[in-house]
This record gives structure tokens, sequence and C-alpha cells, in this order.
């Protein structure tokens, strides 16, 4: 990376921190920046290893007077937002958006040269991107911790960054983008970082819908302008009008998995709002088409559509328009709760494709190819992409809550207790069933409120078309009974529409099961009737880490995708995987090209879903240019791994990984299941027990109020861990399993050996690199310090650190490197520059936790906000927090 690079961030780090600084002292006074400045002075000189320093940072903070403890928190939050401000701009500016080594950066152009090469003809690159199916899900988990309001200010505060760039020979605009920074800063300044209330399900859903409307609708047509110039030159011919190899659905309004406020009302109100949304969008491109399309030359096709009119493009779009405008006005009606007694409306995709397409093939038959493919074209593509609903939602619910259902049912019926039938009882009366005429629910049943929630969200998909919906999954599956108890309530609630099912696999021993389980479901003629060639299955990510630890998580996952990808070929049926990845490594998380190509060979076959989630969402998909390059990055990777894929694994591989998740596993339950002072511990030293009070996502933060670790959420389980800096759920077992094998002959060449040839393994290598640097052992035992009073919790806390540093030890010995991120500058610089505006606010939560408890959580109104401040500052620092 050139130095002209680090320059470029560098540069925009200071004119907002200046620009902030500033807008503080006309607030605060110079007084509190020189106070803000004492406390970064404290903490750099901290990092760059003054153990006296380092204490009189402590001690400085404690002394704030409690009025100045939430400006500073909110100052120091500021900044770190304002540095990520800084270095989204660098990477969409210098198209960075993932550094995860040195001349990695995906480029589809040189893919193509390099498919080329390998024997793929140019007609198989375009067959390939044209049948290419990669789904992007957005979810709603809460782990974005900054408001709406604000994501609008960063994002002019960006466009402002812009502007100052490109001003050298127009001085004038230059000081006019400076004086608007310094007024959204200050408007950033002077607006509440915290929400007071927690967002509800169709809040979260508004949210999403932005993220296309003020991105995405822009990223997608200059996504597939790009492809289309890239397959011109390779292939001599453009992607086929309908293809849509990226898309997008959803998961805000329809996960209901643990969270009692996504209910069958909201699903219905985020449909529709999707509608309405969608609606507004083309009509904005409907009438820019209108006013462009003002030529008369047309073919006949066209004509005998509209008639003998002067201008027959505009007299179609006029009439599209008319009825995308009752489409709008019929959704909010319906959101409204009035009857709607206006004209016709837009109900389908093919409704709104047909007469844009019939417009391209008009102006392409009379020699207006340059019109046919302009603004036309970028229209015709959000249609391939977007639909009329912008994304499809799917809808998730846990097995237990249909399983319910039927014990209900079977009950009342007097046919006994669903739930003490065995697999074997369970799959004969649901497969009779599912091939009976007769309906099995009575039409007057009365069941509980629990059960007829279930069956409500049924007869919100019977309502609706298809294409508005994605797929229905089923978390916590474990039998093909949970996926044959969902055809069934479709089939009974779901009227014509039947969506695809796709089991969740989870926990560690549904993993390892999971392809027994697909097999036995695709053996079952009355399932298979009904799936027809196609099969989705979710791998999660975030519970089977949480379960079993990171490492014989990641291993099992791998086995799992093998087995399933080897039933689906043995059934002759298209596999589609799901993976329910989070942000963070303890949760999947990663680059999305290193860990496409690092999953098994054939189980990423031209089609993909993955789970985008949280503040990831705006990191990867929050601009038009960060979208644009987060979308060729995935059909970058899902190209490669299915023209290129990564070879098998080699079988004492193999065995090597089976005897590192063993020990690894039983380090991970030693400490987390069977230590009686661990969930103890994690309560006293982490800000678990405030986190609830943030108000982060509409989902509780636990399944149950009661319990341990195994009620916690996998995603507060994170959160808590990463807040003390010590990310234990993904690195705990590591060091054992790693430590072990190389104390054995020949153990470190056979992990060099697995990590120079193995992408699986190098990626999860480079990832753990990745979080140890993130990590800070010092900061967990300054929290321990102040929060933990009892010694043997303290012993604990001591063990899980050295715990830690023998895992960086090995690490750096595997990679054979002197410290940390090497070879990856951009990720070591970002971290060391931001380190001295968190460790202020470590310092400051540790008081105010222990303040808190002192007062039995009545702490003052202000004091509260700072706590939650810090959190939202630390996440902000961090940034893959959840």
């Amino acid at each position: 990376m050139s130095h002209d690079l680090h320059e470029s961030l560098r540069d925009n780090v200071r004119i907002l921190g200046d620009s902030l600084g500033r807008t503080i002292a006309d607030d605060l006074g110079q007084s509190f920046v020189d106070k803000i400045e004492t406390i970064r002075a404290h903490a750099k000189r901290g990092r760059q290893g003054d153990s006296l320093q380092q204490r009189e940072l402590i001690e400085y903070l404690r002394q704030l007077p409690e009025r100045d403890l939430l400006p500073v928190t909110r100052a120091f939050n500021q900044f770190l937002n304002l540095a990520n401000i800084a270095e989204q701009h660098y990477r969409a500016r210098f198209r960075r958006v993932e550094d995860y080594k040195p001349g990695s950066q995906p480029v589809l152009g040189e893919l193509l040269s390099r498919a080329q090469q390998a024997g793929n003809s140019p007609r198989k690159l375009v067959e390939t991107l044209a049948s290419m199916r990669v789904e992007l899900v957005l979810t709603a988990h809460p782990t974005e911790v900054i408001r709406r309001t604000l994501i609008q200010k960063y994002d002019a505060i960006d466009e402002c960054l812009t502007a100052i760039e490109s001003s050298e020979d127009y001085p004038e605009r230059g000081t006019r983008a400076q004086g608007r920074l310094e007024e959204l800063i200050s408007q950033a300044w002077h607006t509440d970082e915290i929400r007071h209330e927690r967002p509800t399900p169709v809040d979260e859903a508004k949210w999403g819908f932005a993220v296309i409307e003020n991105s995405l609708w822009q990223a997608v047509p200059d996504f597939h302008r790009d492809l289309d110039n890239l397959l011109l030159d390779t292939a001599g011919e453009r992607l086929p009008l309908d293809a849509a190899p990226i898309r997008y659905a959803s998961w805000m309004g329809g996960d209901r998995d643990g969270n009692p406020n996504v209910t069958a009302r909201v699903t219905r109100e985020v449909l529709l709002l999707g509608r309405w949304m969608a609606a507004d969008l083309y009509l904005r491109d409907l009438e820019q088409l209108k006013t462009e399309l003002s030529m008369w030359k047309a073919n006949s096709a066209l004509k005998a559509e509209v008639g003998e009119v002067a201008e027959p493009y505009r007299e179609l779009l006029k009439r599209l328009l008319n009825k995308m405008e009752a489409t709008r006005d019929w959704a909010k009606a319906e959101l409204d709760g009035r009857n709607y007694d206006g004209g016709p409306i837009i109900e389908t995709r093919d409704q709104l494709y047909a007469p844009l397409l019939a417009c391209y093939r008009s102006l392409c038959d009379v020699g207006l190819d340059t019109i046919a493919n302009g603004a036309l074209l970028d229209t015709l593509r959000r249609v391939a992409v977007f639909g009329v609903t912008l994304t499809k939602l799917d809808l998730r619910q846990e097995a237990s809550r249909h399983a319910q259902v039927m014990e209900e049912l079977t009950s009342a019926l007097g046919l006994g207790h669903y739930q003490d039938w065995n697999e074997a009882q369970r799959q004969e009366f649901l497969l009779a069933e599912l091939e009976s005429r007769r309906p099995l629910i009575p039409r007057r049943w009365e069941c509980s409120a629990e059960s007829r929630e279930v069956l409500d969200t049924f007869k919100v998909i019977a309502q609706e078309h298809a294409e508005a919906l994605g797929t229905y999954i089923i978390s916590m599956a474990a039998e093909p009974s949970d996926v044959l108890t969902v055809a069934l309530l479709m089939k009974e609630v779901g009227g014509q529409v039947t969506l695809p099912i796709a089991p969740l696999f989870e926990t560690l021993n549904d993993l390892d099961h999971a392809g027994d389980v697909v097999d036995q479901l695709l053996a079952l003629p009355g399932y298979r009737a009904l799936a027809k060639d196609r099969q989705e299955v979710m791998i999660g990510y975030s519970d089977s880490a949480k379960d079993a630890g990171q490492l014989a998580a990641a291993w099992a996952q791998y086995r799992a995708q093998e087995s399933l990808v080897n039933v689906c070929e043995k059934h002759g049926v298209d596999l589609t995987l799901f993976h329910g990845r989070g942000g963070t490594v303890g949760r999947g998380g990663g680059p999305a090209h290193a860990a496409i190509l690092s999953q098994p060979p054939g189980s990423v076959n031209g089609s993909l879903r993955v789970t985008e989630q949280g503040e990831m969402i705006r990191f990867k998909f929050g601009q038009p240019d960060i979208a644009l390059r987060s979308m060729e990055i995935y059909a970058c990777a899902v190209m490669e791994a299915t023209l290129l894929p990564p070879p098998a694994p080699e079988p004492h591989w193999r065995e090597e990984m089976d005897q590192l998740a063993k020990v690894a596993h039983a380090a991970y339950v030693g400490v987390v299941r069977e230590d009686p002072d661990f969930v103890p511990y994690f309560r006293a030293v982490t800000p678990e027990g405030a986190l609830g009070r943030l108000p982060l996502g509409s989902r509780p933060t636990k399944r149950r109020q009661d319990g341990g670790v195994e009620t916690l959420r996998a995603i507060p389980w994170i959160f808590a861990w990463t807040q003390i800096r010590l990310m234990l759920p993904a690195w705990l077992g590591s060091g054992e399993a790693f430590s072990r094998r190389i104390e054995q002959p020949g153990g470190r060449e056979v992990l060099q050996e697995m990590r120079s040839q193995w992408p699986f393994f190098g990626t999860y290598l480079d990832m753990l690199e990745m979080l140890l640097a993130k990590a800070d052992v010092a900061i967990a035992a300054y929290y321990e310090h102040r929060l933990v009073d009892e010694p043997s919790l303290k012993a604990l806390g001591k063990k899980l650190r050295e715990r830690f540093e023998r895992l960086e030890n090995v690490v750096l010995d595997i990679l054979q490197q002197e410290k940390l991120l090497e070879n990856t500058p951009l990720i070591r610089q970002a971290i060391d520059v931001r380190n001295p505006y968190i460790d202020p606010l470590h310092g400051l939560q540790a008081e105010l936790l222990q303040r808190n408890r002192d007062a039995d959580g009545a702490i003052s109104a202000d004091l509260s906000r700072a706590l939650m401040v810090t959190m939202a500052g630390i996440a902000a620092g961090l940034r893959n927090t959840g």
C-alpha cells in the first residue's frame, strides 16, 4: 500500500477531528477540549508501553467530576465514529472493502481471464453469471448502535470529504464544503447518540429499506452496468436482461425466533411497507423515463399496444405511472386500515417488467440501442433484482413452536399426544396428512394464543404473492418431522403459496447429524414431491460457536456442508446453503471473499445465501460505492468457487482437524459449562447485565430470563466479551489444541502446511490473528481489578488471560511472525489509530459499571446515559462487534 493512501486516510481523520474539537470548544469551552487532549495523550503514551501513563490515565478518569463523565464519553465516541467515516471514505475511494492479505483484493475482470485460461468458454462465463443466485439477507440483529438520524448526517459528512478532495481547482467549492462539514459535525455533537426506546421490528425494516433507497437503488444498476461492460469485452455479449446474480432478502419483520415482538400483524405491515417504498422508488424512475423517452420510432408490437400516437413510449409509460401511483395509494390505504377504491394496481414483478421490456425491445428493433441501454436498462435491472417488494421477506420460527401447534391439534382431535410420539410415528402422521385432501384443522378451532400466532403467520403467507416471500426457516431443527410439520401447516393454512423450507442446524450435535436428517427427508416421496429438485439448508454459526467453541464449531460447519453436498448429489437435488453469519469472528464473520473460498468444494455451486447483519450492513452496503464493491466481491467469490473450486482437504488434514476440534471442544466446555465460577465471573466482569438496557434491537437479549449462559442469545454473549476486549468466545480452546499439537513431532510443520495449502484452515488462522490483535488482556485485567472481588473469580480471570497469551504466542509461531498483522497494515493501522480513543472509554465504562452496582442500578440519568455511550463508542471503535 502506497504512502499516499495512508496520507489520504490520515488527512481526513485530522480534518474531522479538528472540526470536532472546534465544535466541542464552542459548546463546552477550550478548557474542556484540553481535558480531552490530556486524556488522549495519556492513552497514547500508555499504548507506547509507558505503564506510568496508563496508571495516570486511570487516575485522571476516576477524578473527573461527575458532570464531565457524559461529555467526555460522548467526545471519544464521536471521534471514533468520525474515524470510521474517514476509513469508509478511503475504502470507497480506493476500492478497498476487505483488507485481508496484500494482493488478495478480488477483481472480476482478472477472475474472468483466469477462468478462461482454465478452459471455460466465454459462453460458460456468461451462463455462470446469468444463472448465479446469491442472496444477501439483511437482518436486524441488535448490533447497529448508531441511530438512523446520525447515520444520515455521517453520510452527508462523507459527501463533504469528497467535495473537499475534488476542489483543488475550485477553492470556493472547498470552502463551502468545509463550512457544511463544520455544520454537520456540530449537528451530530448536539444530537443524542443513544435511542431512548428500543426500535420496533417495523422500525428495523424501515432502516433496511432506507439502505436500499439511499445506496442499493443506485449501486445495483451500476454493478450490472460494470458487469455488462466486462462481459462485452470478455465474451462479446451482455448479461441477459432478467439476470440478477446478486439479490436481496430480509429478516426484518419476519424473524420471530425468540422475538415476541414479531407478530403476523407486524409481518403483514412490513410487507406493505416494502410495496409502498418500491412503488415510490419506481415512480421516480418512471417519471424520468417518461421525460427522456420522447422518441417517435417504434416497432409494430409497441404500436399495437398503444395505438398510433406521436410518442408511443411516453404513452405506455404514462399508463404504467398511473398504475404505479395506484399501487402506492393502495399500499398506503392498507397500512392506514382504510378501504382502497382506486384503479388497478401492479401486483407482480412481471406486470412492471413486461411493459418496460416492450419499450426496450422496440428501441433496439428501430436501431436506438444506445437509448435502450441507458436509463431504461437501469430500471429493468432494478426490477430484476428488487421486484415490486424491494426484498423477499424470510420467515423464521423455532421448531418447538410448530410442535406445540401439532400437540394441541392432535389432542383436540382425539388423535393422541404428538409430543409423545417417536420420530417414525410423527413422520407417518405428517406424510399421511400431506397426502390427504380433507382439511385437518377445524374451522373454529380454539387453540392457545401462541399456536394462534403461528397459524396467523401462515395466513399471511396465504394472502401474499409467493414472490414477496423468501424462505421459511426452522431454527433448532433436528429431525425430518420439523420440516414436514411446516410443510403441513403451509398446506393447511398457507393456501396455494408454498415457500422453500430450510432447516437451520445450529448446535454441534445438530450439525453433526445434518446430513443424515436431510438424507432421510429427501428419501420421503411425500416430501420430495413438495421440494421437487431444490433444497435449502441453513448453517448456524452463532449458536454453534457458543455451544462448542469457535474451532470445534467451524470444523463441524465444514463437515456438515460436505455431508449435505454429498446427500443432495445422491438424490439429484440442487442444494443452496444459507450461512447464518454475524459480523464477528465468533459468529462466523470475516471477509466475504475469503470466507466463501474457504468452504468445501461443491458447496458453493452458483448459489449462496448469507446473512448480513447489524452494523455490517452499513459498513458493506451503506454507500453506493462501497455497496458496488461488496457486490463485486460476492459475485467474484461465488464465481471462483463455482468455476475454480478449492481442492478437497487431504485425508491427514481431516485427521488433524478432528483432533484439534476434539481438544478445543473439551477445553472450551471445561471452562464455559463445567467451571462453577465461569458464569459468576462473566456476569461480574462484563457489562452483560447493563446490556439489556441498551436499546439496540427489537429482540430480547435472552431467550429466557432465568438460567445461565445457555439462555443468553449469541449476540449479547459476544458483545459483552468484546466490550472488555477479551473476545473469549472466538478463541477459547484453540490455544490448547494448537499448543498440544506443536509439542508433538511434526506438529508445527503440518499446521503450517494446512495454513498455506488449505483455504479453510488458512482463513481460520487469519481471522484468529485479526481477533487477537483487537483483543487486549491488560484492559480485561483492569475490568477485573475494578469489578471483581471474589478470589476464586480473580483466579479464573488470571487463567483465562494466561490462556490467551499462550494462544497468541503459538499463533505467531505457526505464522512465523514477530507480531500480529504484519502482513495486513491497514487493519493494524486502523486498530492503532483507534486505541487511544477506545482506551479511555474502557476506563470510564469500568468506573461507571462499579458506580452502577454500588447504587443497585440507581445511578443518575446522565451517568446511565454515559454508560450506554461507552458501549456504543467501544462498539464503534472495534467495528465488528456482533
